[in-house]
């Protein structure tokens, strides 16, 4: 049976096509992985327009591709909503957090926290809360992986699974970051040109015609198979109709969580550790911004499209709304089986690349801040060793979250998971980097509240919401998304802390100092070469 589901297919050898390629990029860049700054950042080398393909490519995630075309499909005005967040999520990061980040820190986002505050404590939390937004944003791919390389290709879901994982550990554990950027710039471009050529054979199927296009989303009837109604109009998802009393609220707390949790994800925050210097990571934050914008208005195109030109049965998996497949067989409707083959092995890359990104980060945080700086007071104990330490977590988390993904199966709430990813991000992460950026009173008591409140409060929000552990009817707090409530939580705490315990001279006095490098990059590490 499992030689069955390996029967060689155009969309098969796509995926062996992307593998190989990357694999050879893994071998070349292994040969460059030597020391610490090459495995952990590149060895700053990386240009501005590679990091933003790069940081794009770490954005757009299978969630992005597969599931919010889906939405658009299904729920029409509500789901393009759900795609905006994503989009502007970039401004906070571009005017809040970049510059700051780069020219303060030197691999992860806890050292720019420590470099005000007492390092033990505050880099201790900052790993424990990078490991938990990797983990869960991980696990909701794998698990996404699973499903969705079963549907492509027929490949169970535990061997797909595993087989995901297993790349993602060889391009991590041998290539560094200098290999995953490159399979994060592989990703962005194949996916790109995918979402452009879909996009371009629906408005063909339309005649070119904007108007003709838009006419027939406002009267969409899944091609003469359900009953006409008008997509581009809003609440379908969201309104009270549809999700009850707390249906608008959820949609404002939802889009709170990706607009501020974007600016708190450690896999995009350690990106602007690879290249030479801030003006980069500012180029890199706006080419990202410029192909990210385009792909999500894209979306709209093949989301809205499969609504107008495919039969309502084509896209249903039995009575359930087929979401994570809407692109993948409208390409294979209008495209034809090769250009279905080239939509899956998008799909593939895309999951890949997110992973390797996520797992690249979690080692990276547990090797340098936890294992260097917390347990070894920052002294590295032998030549080498932070990278190897680094690669045996990668090994660790990466065998974890391939068994928790086909231990929670394929029938997991995805969205329970990358909601809590972003959710911590936004309550835990972005108020202690903003406060210590842009607060003289801010201490290590306050970092540390500021950690703790967050995460604990979106963890526990999300646990009693309707996708957590109790389900929708016995939810006791009524949003799914955690972030209205969770977000101002992480700042509280952050605050009170600060203010409920003695200052803090040497924070303070180091204020000045991190302002002067913040802003003009003084002392801040340059890529060699530049």
């Amino acid at each position: 049976m499992l030689l069955a589901a390996f029967t060689f297919t155009p969309a098969l050898g796509m995926f062996v096509a992307f593998v190989a390629v990357t694999l050879v990029i893994t071998y070349f860049s292994a040969q460059k992985a030597t020391g610490s700054a090459a495995y952990f950042a590149a060895g700053r080398s990386i240009k501005g327009w590679q990091n933003g393909l790069a940081v794009a490519g770490d954005y757009m995630s299978a969630a992005s591709f597969l599931g919010i075309s889906g939405m658009i499909c299904f729920k029409g005005y509500d789901g393009f909503m759900y795609s905006v967040g994503f989009l502007v999520a970039y401004l906070t990061v571009l005017f809040f957090v970049a510059e700051p980040l780069r020219n303060a820190g030197k691999y992860t986002m806890a050292d720019l926290l420590a470099y005000r505050m007492s390092p033990r404590p505050v880099r201790a939390m900052a790993s424990l809360s990078t490991l938990t937004v990797s983990t869960f944003y991980m696990i909701a791919q794998m698990v996404g992986a699973g499903g969705i390389i079963k549907g492509l290709i027929g490949i169970e879901f535990a061997p797909a699974v595993i087989g995901v994982g297993v790349l993602m550990l060889v391009y991590v554990v041998f290539g560094g970051m200098l290999a995953t950027t490159w399979v994060q710039i592989i990703k962005a471009i194949l996916l790109m040109a995918g979402a452009i050529t879909l996009s371009v054979l629906v408005l063909k199927h339309h005649g070119y015609s904007f108007g003709a296009f838009f006419d027939a989303v406002s009267h969409a009837d899944y091609a003469g198979t359900a009953p006409a109604k008008n997509l581009l109009e809003p609440g379908m998802k969201y309104g009270t109709a549809a999700a009850g009393p707390w249906g608008p609220l959820d949609l404002v707390s939802l889009g709170l969580g990706l607009v501020l949790g974007t600016a708190g994800l450690p896999h995009i925050l350690v990106r602007f550790y690879t290249v030479p210097d801030a003006k980069t990571a500012r180029v890199s934050v706006i080419w990202a911004m410029a192909i990210i914008g385009v792909f999500y208005i894209l979306t709209t195109f093949f989301g809205f499209g499969a609504a107008t030109i495919m039969a309502k049965s084509e896209i249903m998996a039995g009575a359930k709304e087929n979401t994570n497949m809407v692109a993948p067989l409208l390409a294979q409707k209008l495209g034809g089986e090769l250009f279905f083959a080239f939509i899956s092995a998008v799909a593939f890359a895309t999951i890949l690349a997110v992973v390797a990104g996520l797992t690249m980060s979690a080692s990276t945080s547990f090797a340098h801040d936890f294992y260097t700086n917390v347990i070894h007071h920052g002294k590295e104990q032998s030549p080498g060793e932070e990278v190897r330490v680094a690669r045996i977590t990668a090994a660790v988390v990466g065998a974890a979250s391939i068994g928790l993904a086909i231990y929670l199966g394929p029938g997991v709430n995805a969205a329970f998971l990358v909601g809590l990813a972003f959710a911590v991000a936004a309550s835990a992460n972005l108020p202690v980097i903003l406060f210590s950026v842009f607060w003289s009173r801010f201490n290590t008591a306050g970092a540390v509240s500021g950690l703790v409140g967050g995460l604990v409060s979106s963890i526990g929000l999300i646990l009693i919401s309707p996708v957590g552990m109790f389900g929708k009817e016995g939810a006791i707090f009524p949003l799914e998304n955690p972030g209205i409530v969770s977000i101002p939580v992480g700042f509280l705490s952050a605050w009170l802390g600060t203010l409920l315990t003695a200052r803090d001279p040497q924070a303070e006095a180091k204020f000045a100092e991190l302002s002067v490098r913040a802003q003009t990059g003084l002392g801040a590490e340059t890529g060699g070469g530049h």
